[in-house]
């Protein structure tokens, strides 16, 4: 893929997808911990809207945290050989972190993100967001699922 203004690299999504799934489960542990522990207080109702609030921030905070502290990574995109970057290949500063996280706060405006960066004339490698930050997420290292097997034994 050489023009990646015309054509959406499916790969590239995949691997952000399970890198985000990687990343809200440990911020869905952090949420619920800090909900159960300070917030359990709160009505049956105050749960429902409460809780998912929570999450939300907690997986803004700990995406900025770790894409500033972390050189442009979290755990997920550790694990995936994925790293952000500004748009000329420098480290991501706090503000364009928070300003291409800000989706994360609820499961919809994510969608939206993704959708708009996918259908929207531009950097198909880009969520919208991206693109309002300057950023892009860039793949630093193979994959294992794409590391050659290793050669045959010698004869004997």
């Amino acid at each position: 893929m050489t023009n990646n203004t015309e054509q959406i690299d499916w790969g590239h999504w995949i691997y952000r997808l399970i890198a985000l799934i990687i990343d809200s489960i440990i911020a869905f542990i952090v949420g619920a911990v800090i909900f159960y522990v300070v917030l359990v207080s709160l009505p049956w109702w105050g749960t429902t809207f409460v809780l998912p609030f929570i999450y939300g921030i907690v997986l803004v905070l700990y995406s900025v945290i770790f894409e500033v502290t972390w050189n442009g990574m979290t755990i997920g995109k550790k694990l995936l050989g994925l790293q952000v970057q500004t748009a000329n290949g420098g480290k991501v500063p706090f503000d364009k972190s928070f300003i291409r996280n800000i989706s994360k706060i609820y499961w919809l405006l994510l969608l939206l993100d993704w959708l708009l960066g996918i259908l929207t004339p531009g950097n198909k490698r880009q969520k919208y967001f991206d693109r309002i930050a300057g950023t892009m997420v860039v793949q630093t290292k193979q994959t294992f699922g794409s590391v050659p097997p290793p050669p045959p034994p010698p004869p004997t």
